[in-house]
């Protein structure tokens, strides 16, 4: 059996300083929108930022993600519903103390933002046929969460936002968006122009949380 040959090799490219810099401001700038400008975004940009998101790492090369554009009127309402719901249940578990302040938050940016888009991760592919999958199946899952994150920060760098919708039923979307069954929601974005910019989380901001330092969570052995 003859050896493969080698792959071709191209000069990769050299990221100085300035650029390092560039990025750390992108991830620095980077916020959970929930205030929208109702402009439109212009027209290719949210399949321009998909092409990105695919670029995204994969357990396996599985490529595991699958988006919905979620555009007719009465789907959007539906999800609206559900969140509502959702909401309204998540408000009464709340303590007292915290139940005031919840209520104060915005958690969607759903009547506002021009662009929805549900993301699911198909647990049934068989692209990359089960590579890295057998003690940890999950990694199908993070490997589509890697996709959003590759989204969000290729459409901040646009000057567009990104909003998780979190506070959903699953099932309840799956439905509304008629999915096959094989494939779980990982996430539900709203994407626009924000209606204000801040390096600092919206929830910091409002006095839910406050963000750690990296020393805070790191342990060595």
């Amino acid at each position: 059996m003859t050896a493969a040959a080698p792959l071709a090799a191209s000069d990769p490219p050299e990221f100085d300083a300035s650029f390092r810099l560039a990025l750390r401001d992108l991830f620095a700038w980077r916020r959970d929108v929930r205030r929208f400008r109702r402009t439109p975004l212009p027209a290719g940009s949210l399949e321009r930022l998909l092409d990105l998101a695919c670029l995204a790492p994969s357990v396996g090369l599985s490529e595991p993600w699958r988006f919905v554009i979620v555009e007719e009127a009465w789907r959007r309402e539906a999800i609206r519903a559900c969140f509502e719901a959702c909401n309204a249940s998540a408000l009464q578990a709340q303590d007292a103390d915290r139940a005031l302040l919840y209520a104060r938050l915005k958690l969607a940016g759903l009547d506002d933002a021009p662009a929805q888009l549900a993301v699911f991760a198909d647990r049934s592919t068989l692209q990359g046929h089960g590579l890295g999958r057998r003690t940890m199946p999950e990694t199908i899952e993070y490997s589509t969460v890697m996709a959003i994150h590759t989204l969000w920060l290729a459409a901040r760098a646009e000057g567009i936002g990104v909003g998780w919708v979190s506070i959903l039923e699953p099932a309840r979307v799956a439905a509304i968006l008629d999915t096959p069954p094989d494939w779980k929601l990982i996430g539900y974005l709203c994407l626009g122009y924000p209606a204000q910019v801040c390096d600092t989380p919206a929830l910091e901001q409002q006095g839910w949380e406050r963000r750690r330092r990296a020393e805070a969570v790191v342990i060595r052995r």
